[in-house]
């Protein structure tokens, strides 16, 4: 049945909620993704959202799913993307470390840190680390390394930034990209060509 905005106001929209739920969990953890308190943060009734979650479980998968379709979903089309070498094709996995449209990294802390509570939720982020890594790997296949070497290759390159997400290590946007050249190097085994490099830049650089 079609609803009106007035129809919906009263009680918000399923965004809404998922948003609220979103902002709860990244503030103060799993534990604080609960239903009154974020009624309260939307101004809005408890039982208004019961329109959009059967219950809390409903919330936190819907929680999950947005995780897995954003971090994992964007990683695996980057690492698949065009590109004319690996070097090229790793620059276009460096975009989701950049791009928080493309991969959230505050979203992936609080996802693991909940995994530390939780074997169901450890289970997806293993499953997403397993995805992330075969297309990584799948990657470095395309371009000619054996299959061990593409593996070890593409577990480098991940675990890096894994690394930098679980220290939640913060860098200024010019060092980081002035760094990226070499790192391309250490994974790939070539440096980037000049031309690589700019278009990645016209990516990142503000203006």
């Amino acid at each position: 049945m079609d609803e009106t905005s007035s129809d919906t106001g009263w009680r918000g929209s399923m965004d809404g909620w998922l948003e609220a739920a979103y902002d709860a969990l990244l503030e103060g953890g799993v534990d604080a993704v609960k239903i009154l308190p974020l009624a309260k943060k939307l101004k809005l009734s408890r039982t208004s959202f019961y329109w959009f979650f059967r219950d809390r479980e409903e919330l936190l998968a819907a929680l999950i799913a947005r995780w897995r379709d954003k971090n994992t979903g964007n990683l695996v089309r980057r690492a698949e993307a065009y590109a004319e070498s690996i070097a090229e094709a790793t620059l276009n996995v460096f975009d989701c470390w950049l791009d928080t449209a493309l991969f959230d990294s505050k979203f992936e802390f609080a996802i693991r840190s909940w995994a530390l509570q939780s074997e169901e939720i450890l289970g997806e982020v293993q499953a997403a680390d397993n995805a992330r890594l075969e297309a990584l790997g799948r990657m470095f296949e395309r371009f000619g390394h054996e299959p061990v070497a593409a593996d070890v290759r593409a577990r480098t390159l991940y675990l890096v930034q894994i690394g930098y997400i679980s220290m939640q290590t913060e860098e200024e946007l010019e060092l980081r990209l002035k760094r990226i050249p070499e790192y391309v190097a250490i994974f790939t085994g070539t440096g980037p060509e000049q031309r690589e490099i700019d278009r990645f830049l016209s990516r990142h650089r503000p203006g």
